[in-house]
């Protein structure tokens, strides 16, 4: 209880920052010379933002426009796109996926984002510039507000951080104009949240979606694929490093794979030779000859020196798949270009 009061303390000094803060930029927001879509989250933690980043950037880019993804990376203070070779170290793990997944779309990282969009625009001619984990931007004037909320956990306890997971109030949410509802097969009940939305901003557009499974690939050979019931039945190790290591093993179970055994590791760990050894060790006891992890950890594992230990070491891939709603959400995204 005294811990609880302690961070709940806290969390009222740094609501107030916020709302100090979003009031000031708010006032005088800085407008870009091109449309800016904002895909964010009200929350810590994974709730599918880059998934969407990539959907929308392939529909934009497959409709004529001009499409760059700017992002801030994580602990990466530079414009990484100004180096002559893009990489995970110089990107961070996310970026460099989407960079690997587009490889036609310019991936922008940068912690100033207006610096960022006028980079380019000026070196890719960029029309439409999508701001990943953009709604805390609030300097920035946006042409589309869109907010990705975790339908198995939307708001956490209710809290702002540090007490709990929001990153600001929930009453600022009325400023959206999308709320795109993730992981919705691993929740379907979800009419609660559909309606505290439609009583909060009854203007926005309520999206629902689902993480769709692709199949597997090889870590260390991108191009080597196989289906989702390749592996039905089959005893495997699962190794993960992100927000939300529950819908992934949810994933991976729904598909009809055995998880003999899962190692967790925090969000954007940096993998070490010896943490590898450690999982493949663990495997062959277990007679496991199949490791498989998340696309986002497959980055930051193949950046290991190679390893000879004659396991399958795969990742899934996934892709956000809009269930409900979805001819009107693109229609939302076309609306910005009709004037």
């Amino acid at each position: 209880g005294v811990v609880k009061a302690f961070l709940y303390f806290f969390s009222l000094i740094y609501g107030l920052v916020v709302r100090v803060l979003i009031f000031i930029y708010r006032l005088k927001p800085y407008r870009l010379n091109c449309k800016v879509i904002s895909v964010g989250n009200i929350t810590l933690g994974g709730t599918g933002k880059t998934s969407l980043v990539s959907l929308i950037a392939q529909y934009l880019k497959q409709r004529g426009h001009r499409v760059a993804i700017l992002t801030r990376g994580y602990k990466k203070p530079v414009a990484s796109c100004q180096l002559p070779v893009a990489s995970y170290e110089t990107m961070g793990d996310e970026p460099y996926m989407l960079k690997m997944n587009l490889k036609d779309v310019p991936v922008v990282v940068d912690t100033d984002r207006i610096r960022a969009t006028k980079l380019a625009i000026r070196d890719y001619g960029a029309d439409t510039v999508i701001l990943d984990d953009g709604l805390q931007q609030w300097k920035i004037k946006k042409d589309l507000e869109i907010v990705t909320i975790d339908s198995t956990n939307p708001f956490g306890n209710g809290y702002l951080i540090p007490r709990g997971i929001l990153r600001e109030p929930l009453s600022y949410l009325k400023q959206a104009d999308i709320f795109v509802l993730t992981k919705t097969n691993l929740n379907p009940d979800n009419q609660d949240i559909k309606e505290f939305f439609n009583q909060l901003n009854p203007s926005a557009l309520i999206i629902e979606s689902i993480h769709r499974p692709l199949g597997f690939c090889r870590v260390d050979k991108r191009d080597e694929f196989l289906k989702t019931d390749a592996l039905a039945g089959k005893n495997v190790t699962l190794i993960s490093g992100i927000a939300d290591p529950d819908s992934f093993e949810n994933l991976i179970a729904s598909l009809g794979i055995n998880i003999a055994l899962a190692f967790r590791f925090p969000d954007h760990y940096s993998y070490a030779r010896k943490d590898l050894e450690n999982v493949i060790r663990e495997s062959q006891k277990k007679s496991i000859d199949t490791i498989i992890t998340t696309e986002k950890d497959a980055v930051r594992l193949n950046n290991l020196p190679p390893i000879d230990h004659g396991l399958r070491l795969l990742y899934l891939r996934i892709e956000l798949k809009i269930i409900k709603n979805e001819q009107e959400f693109y229609n939302r995204l076309l609306g910005l270009y009709s004037y």
